[in-house]
């Protein structure tokens, strides 16, 4: 079977670890020459999640496919909205406002994010708990 540019899956391309999970970049310039958003898969491990951030310029789609959580997103005038989310929910994070996810839930918290434009996942690289985890066996 030839690769494609087209069909990505998790275990082909390299994922950024951190001490509470991880995202498998699955589009992107750099992956497949997407230009005006990227995303992949985030793992959130049991009890773990990203502390409050934000992505400057960019906006964020969160989709949960698989556990439980509880998200924030900024409201307009800086008030975090927080709720509980399941698989099905999508949440939208608009450009620049401020965000945050938890696993509550007693199994791996499965998301897919899309972030438009593409980029903000590099600034990742720069957090203390960053490293490359190899590609896993497909």
């Amino acid at each position: 079977m030839t690769a494609s540019p087209y069909f990505i899956r998790p275990e082909q391309v390299s994922a950024f670890g951190f001490d509470w999970g991880q995202l498998a970049l699955t589009v992107g310039p750099e992956v497949n020459g997407a230009q005006r958003f990227s995303g992949g898969i985030v793992t959130v491990a049991p009890g773990g999640g990203h502390s409050r951030h934000n992505h400057p310029g960019a906006e964020e789609i969160i989709l949960v496919m698989a556990g439980h959580g509880r998200q924030m997103v900024e409201d307009i005038d800086g008030t975090p909205v927080e709720q509980d989310v399941g698989p099905g929910c999508t949440i939208y994070v608009p450009e620049s406002r401020f965000h945050s996810t938890l696993n509550t839930g007693s199994e791996p918290m499965t998301l897919f994010v899309v972030y438009s434009p593409a980029g903000p996942e590099l600034a990742l690289r720069e957090l203390p708990d960053f490293r490359v985890l190899p590609l896993r066996a497909g």
